[in-house]
């Protein structure tokens, strides 16, 4: 299976990235081939709303999404060479980070041709808090873009009390996120 990881951290060394690299040395030991796209550090502009695609493509705008026009790469491209999608993002005010949120936006532009995929999906997360309430918010927002998107979801790692480093190091999610990785074998 082809995934791919999109990381929308701003942190390259920070605690969700450590979480995306367990679950991707877990992916490929199985057999499973994974790209990642840097969604934090990619030339991404906002979606305008100028509604020029007709949600169909293609975007007005040019920049690392990449276009339909012609292009070979680029995240649309890496996205729709998938089979599986998953989201990595750590928990600022009780959502996804604002990179990672403005490349989703941009899907609407080709919001059909990745309806058409049925992809997996997955969300890996970590936040500060560990209160039972702390991934309510951005659950029920991942949960919407998978019905809407058909994608099927294949589960979370949602890492609470991980507002470090040094704290995700020690928590039992470096073994969940690898083991995680590792259960998409033949899926």
């Amino acid at each position: 299976m082809k995934i791919v990881v999109l990381s929308g951290s701003p942190q390259k060394h920070g605690s969700s990235n450590m979480l995306a690299e367990q679950f991707i040395k877990g992916a490929r030991e199985v057999g499973n081939t994974v790209s990642v796209v840097d969604a934090a550090h990619a030339n991404v502009r906002p979606c305008t709303g100028c509604v020029r695609c007709g949600y169909g493509g293609p975007c007005a705008q040019e920049d690392d999404m990449g276009s339909d026009i012609g292009a070979t790469g680029g995240i649309k491209a890496e996205l729709l060479g998938a089979d599986m999608a998953v989201f990595v993002t750590p928990l600022y005010y009780f959502g996804m980070s604002a990179q990672l949120k403005t490349v989703i936006d941009r899907f609407c532009a080709f919001n059909g041709d990745i309806q058409r995929k049925h992809m997996k999906s997955a969300l890996i997360s970590v936040a500060w808090n560990a209160d039972d309430r702390t991934f309510e918010a951005l659950e029920a927002h991942y949960k919407t873009l998978v019905r809407y998107l058909n994608f099927k979801d294949m589960g979370t790692v949602l890492g609470k009390g991980c507002g470090t480093p040094d704290m995700t190091a020690r928590s039992r999610y470096m073994t969940a996120a690898y083991e995680f990785g590792k259960s998409l074998k033949n899926v």
